[in-house]
């Protein structure tokens, strides 16, 4: 399911998404609610730096978790720990009990219906520096009924667009992927299928899409580029193009194993490439399975201006996709997938049936360019199993009071 591109680096890559949306109680009949891009900062309220960084810590502990869960060893991996958070979180402000209880744990929220995560997307968005552009979406089954104040609550903080379809109707899968395809430029064109859809038992399709573009603040010399060796995870060494450049001035730190390099984007710098490059006894998985967001936070902080000899990296493009849910409930969000407490978000009770993760980045001589979509959908049971007398049976005839059989038997041919 995962796919791999030209060469491997490992990067973390600060993409601001926004995640689920909504509508208001009773949604009339084909609504379409107007783009919502961005989310309004006198709702969603706004953060001092200390509660920016605490709250983007909660953010990244939960996507170290959840990378070393859906890493392959020796494979290539991009998740986008932002997207999935938020659009947990706006999933767990529709529920209840025990279910809500997992998901603020394993999110690091203050409840279930945080609005610390859009308050951090409000600050993240808007930027001039790079091209950083949000959008979120809602596909509701038709008349299903959802509760006012769910639907205010993730509707008002994070905004978003609106739109009541069948769907177990192709056609709304169709129109979901088209979705999908015109907010990430064409990166990525496709998820219904990844969800499962179409499917009749589905009755809300949440999705955020993300679509990053940003220039390097030094750019390499692409007549630099070429081929260089570079080991693989079993020791073997291939040709990958590479980019160089000689005398750079960037900002690097040393970490337990690693050492890490930060590359900066755009004229403020405010958002950069920060890579993770294990040291040569270093087995990438090994660092993968210890490295945290202690680990990663203190390297960044200890981040000093150095010039060195030179600087090469891989010239790379990779796509990548996966189902979360085993990860998820490996990390303890059980009861939300097949059952659990939705209730606050409606009478009917739904359920988390998936949730999928699809990413593309390719670095360059230019730059970064890079989008996500994260999907989840709920569904609402069909009711029990039919049954289906198909096949050779027995049966009985008896006296309930009495518990007397009659009569006895067994049908292997119904035509005698």
């Amino acid at each position: 399911m995962r796919r791999s591109g030209v060469g491997w680096v490992a990067t973390l890559v600060a993409l601001a998404v926004v995640a689920v949306v909504a509508a208001c109680g009773s949604i009339g009949d084909g609504v379409s609610q107007a783009p919502g891009d961005t989310v309004a900062v006198e709702l969603a309220g706004t953060l001092s730096p200390r509660q920016a960084a605490d709250t983007a810590e909660g953010v990244n502990a939960f996507g170290f978790e959840l990378h070393r869960q859906v890493a392959e060893p020796a494979g290539n991996t991009v998740t986008s720990p932002l997207s999935a958070a938020v659009l947990l979180a706006m999933v767990a402000a529709g529920a209840g009990g025990a279910t809500a209880n997992e998901m603020v744990e394993l999110l690091g929220l203050e409840g279930p219906r945080d609005t610390r995560y859009a308050a951090l997307l409000a600050d993240l968005t808007g930027q001039s520096d790079v091209t950083l552009s949000i959008a979120n979406s809602l596909w509701a089954a038709e008349g299903y009924p959802f509760e006012e104040d769910y639907l205010a609550f993730v509707r008002d903080i994070f905004g978003a667009t609106l739109d009541e379809v069948d769907l177990g109707a192709p056609g709304s899968a169709e129109r979901i992927d088209d979705w999908v395809d015109e907010r990430t430029e064409g990166l990525i064109d496709a998820i219904a299928e990844d969800l499962g859809l179409p499917d009749p038992n589905a009755v809300l399709v949440l999705l955020n899409a993300v679509y990053f573009l940003g220039t390097w603040t030094t750019t390499f010399d692409e007549a630099d580029t070429r081929d260089a060796p570079f080991r693989l995870a079993d020791g073997s060494w291939v040709e990958v193009p590479t980019m160089h450049r000689t005398d750079p001035e960037i900002e690097t730190a040393t970490g337990d194993g690693f050492t890490l390099a930060r590359l900066p984007y755009g004229e403020d710098e405010r958002f950069g490439m920060e890579i993770i490059l294990p040291d040569e006894d270093v087995p990438l998985d090994d660092l993968l399975a210890r490295l945290d967001v202690t680990s990663w936070q203190q390297s960044v902080d200890r981040l000093e201006p150095r010039t060195p000899s030179q600087l090469s990296l891989p010239r790379f493009e990779l796509e990548w996709d996966a189902e979360l849910t085993e990860a998820l409930q490996a990390l303890g969000m059980t009861s939300a997938f097949g059952g659990g407490d939705f209730t606050p978000m409606s009478p009917a009770n739904p359920w988390l049936d998936t949730v999928v993760q699809k990413t593309y980045i390719r670095v360059d001589e230019e730059g970064t360019e890079a989008a996500a979509v994260t999907g989840g959908v709920m569904l609402e049971s069909a009711g029990p199993p039919p049954l289906l007398v198909d096949r050779p049976f027995a049966f009985t005839v008896s006296d309930r009071q009495t518990g007397t059989i009659l009569f006895l038997g067994s049908v292997h041919d119904p035509r005698g």
